[in-house]
Order: structure tokens, then sequence, then C-alpha cells
């Protein structure tokens, strides 16, 4: 499938999206989050230090660590680099503006939604990572990967085409649209969970095992919902084959099966093996590609013919 310049620019920075929620998740997960502690600088330097001795004399030298520092500085050039692809991304989209302006408008909207989630980086350093501006964090990066994914798809609906019947259209929307409608809310009680579970790190100072013993009853509904997505998912798997939908949609529902499952077996295997940081990563980047694949289904069978 050759792509043209706009195609390319809109994938390559929904695919730069999720490798910086991947940073971000390895920042989170290894504590790294004030590895910078001012923003947008890091330690007053443009370009941060690399050992405390060369910290400017208002830092304390006790509060550096070189691999916290430029794992963050790592993650905040990353986002910078989203930003300048976000920004190309616009610009290439007004080759549509009079042929299809949806995509124009889906690209300006998520330049701005990038401009605001850099405004709101800075906010959640100057925080000290406030719990709840971490959450609104995660939530504006997925809604900025939705927004592209829908103005890339957009703009190469006619190469993903598939027919369906009117009927057939709606069942497979109200299935994919639940799974998506729980995946989120799935998302957004995992990220109240993993809030509490830096309380109960760097408030409570519990040692590791016991993390997952103070955590309250959003845990509990977090771990049992789980399986209604899974149930849910085998729903799409048996209309998918029912219909007998195309080759490519039918991957597309086992795509969205496997992640599932994948997310499963990373939950399991962080209350076994007590919020271990490599799960927490899988968990977190898990989640987005889900997003991505239960969104792309979704449109194209909502632009099906």
């Amino acid at each position: 499938m050759k792509l043209n310049l706009y195609q390319k620019t809109a994938v390559t920075t929904v695919i730069a999206t999720i490798i910086l929620i991947f940073i971000g998740g390895l920042v989170r997960a290894v504590g790294a989050g004030l590895g910078c502690p001012d923003w947008p600088q890091c330690f007053g330097m443009w370009i941060p230090p690399t050992s405390a001795a060369d910290l400017p004399a208002q830092y304390d030298a006790e509060l550096f660590n070189p691999v916290h520092t430029w794992l963050e500085y790592i993650n905040r050039l990353v986002g910078v680099l989203i930003g300048f692809l976000i920004i190309l991304t616009f610009i290439f989209s007004f080759k549509y503006r009079k042929k299809d302006p949806v995509i124009t408008i889906f690209s300006g909207l998520a330049l701005l939604l990038v401009l605001f989630q850099g405004w709101l980086g800075g906010q959640v350093v100057r925080s000290g990572l406030s719990a709840g501006m971490i959450t609104i964090h995660m939530i504006v990066a997925m809604l900025i990967l939705a927004v592209l994914l829908y103005a890339s798809f957009r703009a190469m609906s006619t190469r993903l085409t598939t027919t369906l019947s009117g009927d057939t259209r709606r069942v497979l929307l109200w299935v994919s649209g639940g799974i998506l409608f729980l995946t989120l809310a799935q998302m957004i009680l995992g990220t109240q969970v993993r809030e509490e579970v830096d309380v109960a790190k760097n408030v409570l100072e519990l040692p590791r095992e016991q993390w997952i013993d103070s955590l309250s009853w959003l845990y509990e509904i977090h771990r049992s919902f789980s399986w209604v997505v899974v149930a849910l998912s085998g729903v799409l798997i048996y209309y998918n084959r029912k219909f007998n939908v195309s080759k490519r949609l039918s991957r597309l529902g086992w795509v969205i099966v496997g992640l599932i499952m994948l997310q499963m077996v990373a939950g399991i295997g962080l209350e076994w093996f007590d919020m271990a940081g490599a799960l927490q990563v899988i968990h977190l980047v898990g989640v987005a590609v889900l997003i991505c694949a239960e969104l792309l289904y979704i449109l194209i069978v909502s632009f099906s013919r």
C-alpha cells in the first residue's frame, strides 16, 4: 500500500505517540517522573548533566539520579518530536481541505491537543506528580491517539473499505463500541488503581509486597470487570464468524482478542509479582494499542459500503 506524504506522516505520528506512551510508562515504573525537577528546562539546563558535579549550585546533588534524569529528558524530547510531527501532519493535511475538510480539522485538533498536553506535562511536574494530573495526562494522550487515528483512517478510507449489510453493520458497531467503552472505563479505573499504588509506595512507604493489599475496592472492580471485556470480545468473534466478515476485519477481531488476553495476563502478573515494573509498562502500552485496534475496527465497520 503506497501512502502519500500526509498519510505517511500521520501514521508515523500515531506510532511515535505509542512509543511516547511506552517511554512514559518506563518513567513512571522506575519513579523517574521528577528526574527533571523543573520544566521546560531540566535542572535549569536545556541539556541535563550526566553527573552531580555538573549541577547548578541551587540544586541538591543528593536528589540527582542520572538514569532518572535522562529517562525523563528523553521522554520530553520524544514529546517535542511528536509536536513537530503533528505540525507537519497539519500542514500536509491542507491538500484535503477542499476534498475532505474533516481531515484538516482533526489534524488541527490533534495539534491543539498536543500543545495542551505539553502545557499539562509542565503542570504535572510543578504539581509534584499530582495523581489527578497524571490521570488527565494519560486520558489526553489517548485522545490524541484517537484523533490522529481518525484523521489517518479518513485519508485512507478507500483503501480499507469492506462490504457489510446495514443490519450487520449495526450489530458489529454495537458490540465493538461496547468493547471500546468498557476498555476506556477499565483504563480510567486502572489509572485510579495506579494512583493508589503511588500512595502506598510514596506516602505510606509500604514495602512492595504490601502494595496490592493496601488498594481499595476500585482494584476489585477493575480486576473483576476485565472478565466482562473478555466475554464481549468473544461475542465479537462469534458475530465475525456468523456474518462471514472480510479477512481484514476477522483478523483485526482476533488481534483485539489477543490484546485483551495480553492485558489479562499482564494484570494477573502484576498481582502475582508485586506490581513488577516491566509488567506495568506492558499493561500501559497494551491498553494504548488495544484502543487503537478497537477504534480501527469501528472505523472500518462505520465506513463500510
